[in-house]
């Protein structure tokens, strides 16, 4: 009868907790947007399933020696698989649009203000609702999530505040997956319908030479004026250029292929260990969340409001609807831009346009990250 006791009090249905049920109906609800919605599918269905197996009560998963707790160990606490997923997606990522039409750049700048503004909003939180207490470390690690850069986030929240790492993550990524449904009121809000069918002409042919040199230029700015970014941007810069380079086909292949998606499920069973009932149900977490959105959308508002304000004092128009896309969620944002540019006129096709903007969003929001590294680790 003991051994039959002490067999009944090490099953799952003795020990799971009403807040094992709340997050298994969290990570389940993870798995329905990734697999009937298809939102960031690649992501969302390992945290999700990651956050199923975080929450098997008494099987120590992700304790430091269990499944999930030792590839946590081997790439997110120390910031690695941020790093490799940033070089497969320099492998992917044509700079070619923003080489062709510099000045958009400074629409992926503006959309990290979302960021900045968030790490005030975090303070004022701490100060003002009660149960939420987030240092100057946390506020910095929740701001990076207006940047819509997952692997962003969790690098700096792995340096600043890993206890808030899954929070964190999860809200970057469901950002990230629901650019469709958050950036087009915004945008429409803040544009005029003459605005929105402001089409624009065909980018310049970009010579080989420039997409050869951009990423070496970028990293010796990043060496000499934010070495704290080298990590993230050196690793971008390096999966470019091995693609642009055009004679290590094998390895950019690789990087953008095989190391990106092996890299993908670990990254995502190891944010999913961070699931825990324990560690997810906190007052911080709807703070989080709430702060998530407040970032996405002040970013998204920024990158049109200064492509509105280009166009006062440029010559040649730009269509605002492209500032949307500086944020980092590389290209669905500028996919949206492309969408709802074409509701509005048929003929307007902006996504090369919006490339631009998107593609320094990825840039601006690792040196983002730079900046608070060097300020506050």
């Amino acid at each position: 009868m003991a051994d039959l006791a002490k067999l009944v009090a090490a099953t799952g249905v003795v020990n799971l907790s009403f807040g094992h049920v709340v997050m298994i109906v969290v990570c389940l609800t993870l798995l329905y947007l990734a697999i009937k919605k298809q939102f960031e599918p690649l992501l969302l269905l390992p945290i999700g399933f990651g956050g199923l197996l975080a929450n098997v009560p008494g099987a120590g998963i992700s304790e430091a020696d269990g499944f999930l707790g030792i590839i946590y160990g081997l790439g997110v606490s120390n910031g690695l698989f941020p790093i490799l997923i940033f070089m497969g997606v320099g492998a992917m990522t044509d700079f070619g649009p923003l080489l062709a039409n510099p000045k958009t750049a400074l629409l992926g700048a503006a959309a990290q203000f979302g960021i900045f503004g968030t790490v005030i909003g975090a303070l004022m939180l701490s100060d003002y609702v009660p149960g939420i207490t987030f240092s100057l470390q946390d506020a910095a690690a929740i701001g990076i999530i207006g940047g819509a850069d997952g692997p962003t986030a969790i690098f700096l929240a792995s340096r600043l505040s890993e206890e808030l790492l899954g929070p964190i993550a999860v809200a970057a990524y469901s950002y990230m997956a629901l650019v469709p449904i958050i950036q087009p009121p915004i945008m429409n809000l803040l544009t005029t319908e003459t605005e929105r069918k402001l089409e624009m002409r065909q980018l310049r042919t970009v010579l080989r030479g420039e997409r050869i040199m951009f990423p070496l230029v970028v990293l010796g700015l990043c060496l000499l004026l934010l070495p704290d970014a080298t990590p993230l941007i050196g690793a971008l810069m390096l999966g470019n250029l091995m693609t642009e380079s055009g004679v290590v086909d094998r390895l950019s292949g690789a990087a953008r292929n095989e190391l990106i998606n092996i890299v993908t499920i670990l990254l995502g069973l190891a944010v999913g260990s961070k699931l825990g009932a324990d560690v997810f149900l906190q007052v911080e977490t709807l703070g989080i969340l709430a702060l998530g959105l407040v970032a996405f959308c002040l970013g998204t508002a920024a990158g049109v409001l200064l492509a509105k304000l280009m166009n006062l004092v440029t010559q040649e128009p730009v269509n605002p609807l492209i500032g949307a896309a500086g944020v980092s969620a590389v290209p669905m944002a500028a996919r949206v831009v492309n969408k709802v540019g074409q509701d509005n006129n048929p003929t307007n096709y902006l996504l090369m346009h919006a490339m631009g903007p998107n593609v320094a969003g990825v840039i601006g929001s690792a040196v983002a990250a730079g900046t608070l590294l060097a300020l506050l680790q």
